[in-house]
């Protein structure tokens, strides 16, 4: 699939729009050009005390007409430039959001990556727009009439301010991009990866403090900003350096119209009335040619923001060939859950999961161990289709996750670490399991849990309120709540994502021993970071550095890997038995 492009599909679709939006910007600056030269004249022959008012009866109309239109026609170039961008970049939007519907492979950038792509990247477009494409090409159109006009009164002098003032139509535009160019980059990937790292982190808050980490993320991210501002820093002395110069050529510019003027008129060919008239005139001039260093200053962040949307519809169109070329044959039918050859990285340069295979049958129970980023959590999530594989497959009872994606919550049910409490009645909130459960379901799911007899001697019941998040209740409450909806749900698969974060020895022990006994039957992936309760699972597997380091079950790996022997002891797990 080849891109239609970020920028001349949506102007050929808007042209009649784009051609209005010019057209008013350059009404807007000619009038404002006219309107000082008008003054100037003005000025100047008034200065000459005419016998009759009627004698500048005409430049004072003149003045107020282009003050008007000048106003009128920015005001109207405004509205029709915003339209225009509003137009466009709700079909750039709905483009990208397209991409990320179609393909469901968003997620391999990261929460925070995909973020910074809607909000910042499709914003600099819009800024591609108004801060560099309408003023460039307005200014340009000025910089050619300008230089025609005065053309009419001397060509020597024309040509001479033709190559005078391409310093600041050409020469310094180039030169701010030649010197920004690779620190712009850097700036824009720099605050594209704090918005990452601060939105992922914080969606993941609860890992940080679980660890022990927070200090280090304080750290590395206070890092990153540093060397961030440091990068602003530095653009803007070169700002300031340039806009320096920028206004020395302006002065160069004002003392060459005067001399010129001067000549002229000494030689008879023209009015003493228009040196002023001519000085004037330049400083509207000027002003539309000097924001367009920074306009062009801008170009590599445009064109790095383009890259990586450019990028991210290539990889949507690859997701979608990858969801409807799933070789059949390496399936498996046999199995509630299988991972067949299984790699996936969120870059083409590092991969998460390397050549991961296992299988387990329904009813089987797996414990999947190992450190913070050994690549549990993207297991799950290859589980629920949330991201899709680099290579091989993914199958639940030998579909395709990407082909069931839109059912999966009819096959995979997840206890997280921090199941989501509704403030609404402790009934709604188990019967989220399942709409249709009755009130005799939800009370047997609650009994199955344990906590029927704890609900009854509430005051109100099953329908004494939860509050936001649960927080009149404990955590392991919380959780046996949580497992109730999960029992109404009813899926062959059910992943616990760490339900036992955070509970006291004696609490994660009773609610472990619930969770196995009613989950009997099911599939359990159960993702932990220690061999607490593991003998209860039929096996066991270790992630490290995205390869299966060990898997077996306990006995076995007890007796035969000393590793494990080292581990479970320092571990010290209760008995299960």
């Amino acid at each position: 699939m080849v891109s239609k492009g970020w920028f001349i599909p949506y102007i050929k679709e808007n042209q009649k729009l784009f051609a209005l939006v010019l057209f008013l910007g350059a009404i807007a600056v000619f009038s404002a050009s006219l309107l000082m030269y008008t003054s100037g004249f003005l000025i100047s022959k008034a200065a000459t005390r005419p016998e009759n008012i009627l004698m500048v009866y005409v430049p004072i109309v003149a003045v107020r007409t282009f003050g008007i239109s000048r106003s009128a026609a920015r005001y109207t170039e405004r509205l029709a430039s915003h339209q225009l961008i509003l137009t466009m970049i709700e079909k750039m939007r709905v483009r990208l959001y397209d991409m990320a519907e179609r393909s469901a492979k968003q997620t391999k950038l990261g929460t925070g990556e995909m973020l910074g792509l809607l909000s910042e990247d499709v914003e600099r477009l819009q800024d591609a727009y108004l801060k560099t494409i309408f003023p460039s090409i307005g200014a340009l159109l000025l910089y050619i009439a300008s230089i025609g006009a005065l053309g009419l009164f001397s060509w020597p002098f024309a040509g001479l301010m033709l190559l005078y003032m391409a310093l600041l139509v050409f020469v310094f535009p180039y030169v701010t991009v030649l010197v920004n160019r690779a620190r712009q980059i850097q700036m824009k990937k720099g605050r594209n990866e704090l918005y990452s790292h601060l939105t992922d982190a914080v969606m993941g808050v609860s890992d940080w403090l679980f660890s022990g980490r927070q200090n280090d993320f304080v750290d590395g991210y206070e890092q990153k900003e540093a060397q961030l501002l440091a990068l602003e820093a530095t653009k803007h002395r070169f700002i300031r350096l340039r806009q320096f110069f920028a206004q020395l050529i302006i002065g160069g510019a004002v003392v060459l119209v005067v001399y010129w003027s001067g000549s002229v008129v000494q030689s008879g060919s023209m009015s003493h009335t228009l040196i002023a008239a001519f000085v004037l005139v330049l400083f509207p001039l000027t002003e539309a040619f000097l924001p367009l260093s920074d306009a062009a200053g801008d170009i590599p962040v445009y064109q790095h923001a383009v890259s990586r949307l450019n990028d991210y519809e290539k990889q949507s169109y690859e997701g979608e060939t990858e969801r409807e070329s799933v070789d059949q044959s390496t399936l498996s039918y046999d199995h509630a859950v299988c991972f067949d050859q299984v790699f996936f990285g969120y870059d083409a340069h590092q991969h998460v999961l390397q050549n991961l295979s296992f299988s387990l049958k329904q009813g089987e129970s797996l414990a999947l161990l190992g450190k913070s980023g050994a690549g549990k959590s993207t297991i799950l999530k290859l589980l629920e289709g949330a991201v899709v594989p680099n290579q091989g497959a993914v199958s639940i009872q030998g579909k395709p996750v990407q082909r069931i994606q839109e059912q999966v919550s009819t096959y995979v049910s997840v206890l997280n670490q921090q199941p989501y409490l509704f403030d609404t009645s402790v009934f709604n909130n188990i019967r989220l399991g399942s709409k249709d459960a009755t009130e005799e379901q939800v009370k047997e799911a609650a009994r199955q849990v344990q906590l029927h007899e704890y609900i009854e001697s509430l005051p109100e019941g099953y329908h004494t309120g939860v509050q936001e998040t649960g927080v009149r209740f404990s955590g392991g409450e919380r959780q046996r709540m949580a497992l109730a909806r999960i029992l109404l749900q009813n899926t062959p698969i059910v992943v616990l994502d760490e339900p036992t974060v955070g509970l006291d020895p004696r609490t994660e022990r009773e609610l472990l021993e619930t969770i196995f006994r009613v989950l009997k039957g099911k599939t359990v992936i159960w993702i932990t970071h220690h061999l607490t309760g593991c003998e209860a699972c039929d096996r066991i597997m270790f992630i490290e550095d995205g390869y299966i380091e060990m898997h077996g079950r306990h006995k076995d790996l007890l007796r035969e890997n000393p590793r494990y022997q080292k581990l479970y002891e320092m571990d010290r797990p209760f008995s299960m038995s």
